[in-house]
Protein backbone atom coordinates (compact mmCIF):
# COMPACT_ATOMS: atom_id res chain seq x y z
CA UNK A 1 0.00 0.00 0.00
CA UNK A 2 0.94 3.28 -0.92
CA UNK A 3 1.95 6.27 1.96
CA UNK A 4 -1.31 7.97 2.85
CA UNK A 5 -2.98 9.82 5.75
CA UNK A 6 -4.28 7.30 8.22
CA UNK A 7 -5.18 6.75 11.81
CA UNK A 8 -5.76 3.49 13.88
CA UNK A 9 -8.72 1.67 13.64
CA UNK A 10 -10.22 1.87 16.66
CA UNK A 11 -13.83 1.24 16.81
CA UNK A 12 -13.58 -2.12 15.72
CA UNK A 13 -15.56 -4.74 17.75
CA UNK A 14 -14.24 -8.44 17.86
CA UNK A 15 -17.09 -10.96 18.87
CA UNK A 16 -16.73 -14.48 19.81
CA UNK A 17 -17.69 -17.18 17.35
CA UNK A 18 -20.54 -17.84 18.95
CA UNK A 19 -22.03 -14.42 19.38
CA UNK A 20 -21.18 -13.86 15.70
CA UNK A 21 -23.79 -16.61 15.06
CA UNK A 22 -26.21 -15.99 16.93
CA UNK A 23 -26.01 -11.93 15.43
CA UNK A 24 -25.71 -12.69 12.37
CA UNK A 25 -28.94 -15.31 12.62
CA UNK A 26 -30.58 -12.23 14.53
CA UNK A 27 -29.86 -10.20 11.17
CA UNK A 28 -31.77 -12.47 9.11
CA UNK A 29 -34.54 -12.62 10.99
CA UNK A 30 -35.03 -8.88 10.99
CA UNK A 31 -34.79 -8.58 7.50
CA UNK A 32 -36.84 -11.46 6.80
CA UNK A 33 -39.45 -9.79 8.22
CA UNK A 34 -38.75 -6.38 6.01
CA UNK A 35 -41.15 -6.27 2.81
CA UNK A 36 -42.49 -3.80 0.21
CA UNK A 37 -45.81 -3.14 0.97
CA UNK A 38 -48.51 -0.35 -0.55
CA UNK A 39 -50.86 0.13 2.25
CA UNK A 40 -49.38 2.94 4.62
CA UNK A 41 -51.01 4.66 7.84
CA UNK A 42 -51.10 8.62 7.65
CA UNK A 43 -49.40 8.30 10.92
CA UNK A 44 -46.52 10.77 11.82
CA UNK A 45 -42.62 9.44 11.96
CA UNK A 46 -40.69 12.49 14.28
CA UNK A 47 -38.05 13.79 11.43
CA UNK A 48 -35.03 12.49 13.81
CA UNK A 49 -36.26 9.00 12.70
CA UNK A 50 -35.17 9.78 9.03
CA UNK A 51 -32.44 12.29 9.86
CA UNK A 52 -30.35 9.29 11.88
CA UNK A 53 -31.50 6.74 8.80
CA UNK A 54 -30.26 8.90 6.32
CA UNK A 55 -26.67 9.07 8.23
CA UNK A 56 -26.55 5.69 8.36
CA UNK A 57 -26.82 5.65 5.05
CA UNK A 58 -24.27 8.45 4.63
CA UNK A 59 -21.71 5.32 6.25
CA UNK A 60 -21.59 3.65 3.02
CA UNK A 61 -18.75 2.75 0.83
CA UNK A 62 -18.41 4.44 -2.25
CA UNK A 63 -15.93 5.41 -5.40
CA UNK A 64 -12.93 7.19 -3.56
CA UNK A 65 -15.17 8.01 -1.12
CA UNK A 66 -16.89 10.48 -2.68
CA UNK A 67 -20.19 9.94 -1.63
CA UNK A 68 -21.86 10.47 -4.84
CA UNK A 69 -25.66 10.89 -3.56
CA UNK A 70 -28.09 13.37 -2.56
CA UNK A 71 -31.34 12.57 0.00
CA UNK A 72 -34.38 14.34 -0.53
CA UNK A 73 -36.86 13.48 2.38
CA UNK A 74 -40.11 15.45 2.02
CA UNK A 75 -42.75 15.45 4.32
CA UNK A 76 -44.98 18.36 2.66
CA UNK A 77 -48.51 17.34 2.01
CA UNK A 78 -48.00 20.21 -1.09
CA UNK A 79 -45.02 18.53 -2.87
CA UNK A 80 -46.26 14.75 -1.81
CA UNK A 81 -49.02 15.67 -3.61
CA UNK A 82 -47.32 16.66 -6.78
CA UNK A 83 -44.85 14.07 -6.84
CA UNK A 84 -48.04 11.57 -6.63
CA UNK A 85 -49.68 13.94 -9.37
CA UNK A 86 -46.15 13.37 -11.83
CA UNK A 87 -45.84 9.98 -10.93
CA UNK A 88 -49.46 8.29 -11.56
CA UNK A 89 -49.08 10.65 -14.92
CA UNK A 90 -46.01 8.86 -15.85
CA UNK A 91 -47.25 5.31 -14.96
CA UNK A 92 -50.54 5.44 -16.70
CA UNK A 93 -48.53 5.81 -19.88
CA UNK A 94 -46.91 2.85 -18.43
CA UNK A 95 -49.49 0.70 -18.15
CA UNK A 96 -50.70 1.27 -21.24
CA UNK A 97 -48.24 -0.15 -22.97
CA UNK A 98 -45.51 1.52 -22.52
CA UNK A 99 -43.65 -1.29 -20.38
CA UNK A 100 -44.37 -4.08 -23.17
CA UNK A 101 -46.55 -6.81 -22.36
CA UNK A 102 -43.74 -9.20 -20.44
CA UNK A 103 -42.65 -6.73 -18.11
CA UNK A 104 -46.40 -6.28 -17.70
CA UNK A 105 -47.46 -9.76 -16.91
CA UNK A 106 -44.50 -10.03 -14.36
CA UNK A 107 -45.99 -7.71 -12.45
CA UNK A 108 -49.14 -9.00 -12.67
CA UNK A 109 -48.94 -10.77 -9.20
CA UNK A 110 -48.18 -8.13 -7.23
CA UNK A 111 -51.15 -6.57 -7.98
CA UNK A 112 -49.39 -3.12 -9.27
CA UNK A 113 -51.51 -0.71 -11.73
CA UNK A 114 -51.13 3.46 -12.18
CA UNK A 115 -52.92 4.63 -8.99
CA UNK A 116 -50.11 5.21 -6.29
CA UNK A 117 -52.01 6.75 -2.93
CA UNK A 118 -49.37 5.80 -0.71
CA UNK A 119 -46.80 9.13 -1.97
CA UNK A 120 -49.52 11.29 -0.68
CA UNK A 121 -50.54 9.12 2.38
CA UNK A 122 -47.23 8.05 4.06
CA UNK A 123 -45.54 10.39 6.24
CA UNK A 124 -42.26 10.68 4.26
CA UNK A 125 -40.89 10.40 0.68
CA UNK A 126 -36.90 9.79 0.18
CA UNK A 127 -35.78 10.70 -3.18
CA UNK A 128 -32.45 9.86 -4.20
CA UNK A 129 -30.19 11.36 -6.27
CA UNK A 130 -26.84 10.52 -7.80
CA UNK A 131 -24.27 13.04 -8.93
CA UNK A 132 -21.76 12.94 -11.84
CA UNK A 133 -19.41 15.16 -10.18
CA UNK A 134 -18.45 16.22 -7.01
CA UNK A 135 -16.44 15.27 -4.21
CA UNK A 136 -15.17 14.29 -0.10
CA UNK A 137 -16.16 18.22 0.28
CA UNK A 138 -19.25 19.95 -0.60
CA UNK A 139 -18.73 21.91 -3.64
CA UNK A 140 -15.81 19.84 -5.49
CA UNK A 141 -16.61 19.23 -8.65
CA UNK A 142 -14.04 16.78 -9.64
CA UNK A 143 -15.43 13.14 -11.43
CA UNK A 144 -17.23 10.63 -9.40
CA UNK A 145 -16.56 7.09 -9.96
CA UNK A 146 -18.62 3.75 -9.75
CA UNK A 147 -21.76 6.45 -8.87
CA UNK A 148 -24.33 3.36 -9.76
CA UNK A 149 -22.72 1.18 -7.26
CA UNK A 150 -22.17 3.67 -4.40
CA UNK A 151 -25.39 4.91 -4.96
CA UNK A 152 -27.60 1.32 -4.81
CA UNK A 153 -25.32 0.48 -1.66
CA UNK A 154 -26.04 3.30 0.32
CA UNK A 155 -29.59 2.82 -1.15
CA UNK A 156 -29.61 -0.24 0.09
CA UNK A 157 -28.53 0.71 3.59
CA UNK A 158 -30.92 3.48 3.89
CA UNK A 159 -33.70 1.07 3.69
CA UNK A 160 -32.20 -1.47 6.31
CA UNK A 161 -32.22 1.41 8.53
CA UNK A 162 -34.98 2.42 8.28
CA UNK A 163 -36.20 -1.71 8.70
CA UNK A 164 -34.24 -1.72 11.89
CA UNK A 165 -36.03 1.54 12.96
CA UNK A 166 -39.41 0.28 13.03
CA UNK A 167 -40.77 1.42 9.46
CA UNK A 168 -42.12 0.01 6.57
CA UNK A 169 -40.89 1.33 2.76
CA UNK A 170 -41.85 0.77 -0.49
CA UNK A 171 -38.76 1.33 -3.50
CA UNK A 172 -40.18 3.51 -6.54
CA UNK A 173 -38.86 3.31 -9.78
CA UNK A 174 -40.30 4.88 -12.71
CA UNK A 175 -37.64 5.96 -15.48
CA UNK A 176 -37.19 8.03 -16.43
CA UNK A 177 -37.75 10.37 -13.26
CA UNK A 178 -37.23 13.84 -14.52
CA UNK A 179 -40.15 15.28 -12.50
CA UNK A 180 -38.35 14.31 -9.22
CA UNK A 181 -35.59 16.59 -10.17
CA UNK A 182 -37.91 19.48 -10.78
CA UNK A 183 -40.07 19.35 -7.95
CA UNK A 184 -37.05 18.81 -5.70
CA UNK A 185 -35.45 21.63 -7.26
CA UNK A 186 -32.16 19.27 -7.88
CA UNK A 187 -28.97 20.63 -10.00
CA UNK A 188 -28.42 18.87 -13.76
CA UNK A 189 -25.54 17.05 -12.44
CA UNK A 190 -27.40 15.03 -10.66
CA UNK A 191 -30.02 12.26 -11.48
CA UNK A 192 -33.03 10.58 -10.01
CA UNK A 193 -32.04 6.92 -8.63
CA UNK A 194 -35.02 6.02 -6.42
CA UNK A 195 -37.85 7.11 -4.56
CA UNK A 196 -38.47 5.37 -1.14
CA UNK A 197 -41.43 5.58 0.53
CA UNK A 198 -41.25 5.43 4.52
CA UNK A 199 -43.96 5.12 6.96
CA UNK A 200 -45.88 2.83 9.26
CA UNK A 201 -48.19 0.32 8.19
CA UNK A 202 -51.78 0.80 7.58
CA UNK A 203 -53.97 -2.20 9.59
CA UNK A 204 -55.18 -3.20 6.23
CA UNK A 205 -51.46 -3.39 4.71
CA UNK A 206 -50.88 -6.98 2.68
CA UNK A 207 -47.67 -8.78 1.23
CA UNK A 208 -48.47 -10.36 -2.07
CA UNK A 209 -47.45 -14.10 -2.01
CA UNK A 210 -45.47 -13.99 -4.82
CA UNK A 211 -42.90 -11.19 -2.98
CA UNK A 212 -42.57 -14.03 -0.45
CA UNK A 213 -41.20 -16.45 -2.85
CA UNK A 214 -37.06 -15.63 -1.84
CA UNK A 215 -34.59 -17.88 -3.55
CA UNK A 216 -32.61 -20.02 -1.34
CA UNK A 217 -29.19 -19.97 -0.55
CA UNK A 218 -28.22 -22.44 -2.82
CA UNK A 219 -29.68 -20.35 -5.63
CA UNK A 220 -28.04 -17.58 -4.98
CA UNK A 221 -24.81 -18.39 -4.03
CA UNK A 222 -21.98 -20.48 -4.77
CA UNK A 223 -19.04 -21.20 -2.23
CA UNK A 224 -15.48 -22.18 -3.68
Amino acid sequence: MKPHTNQPLSDYIEFSIEEMITRSAAVYTSLKRRHSIRQFSDRDVPKTVIENCLKAAGTAPSGANHQPWHFVAIHSPKIKRQVREAAEAHEQRFYDGRAGDEWLDALKPLGTDAQKPYLEHAPWLIAIFSQKKGGVNVGEKHTNYYVHESVGIATGMLITALHESGLVTLTHTPKPMTFLSKICNRPDDERPYMLIIAGYPSVHATVPEHALNKKSLDDISTFL
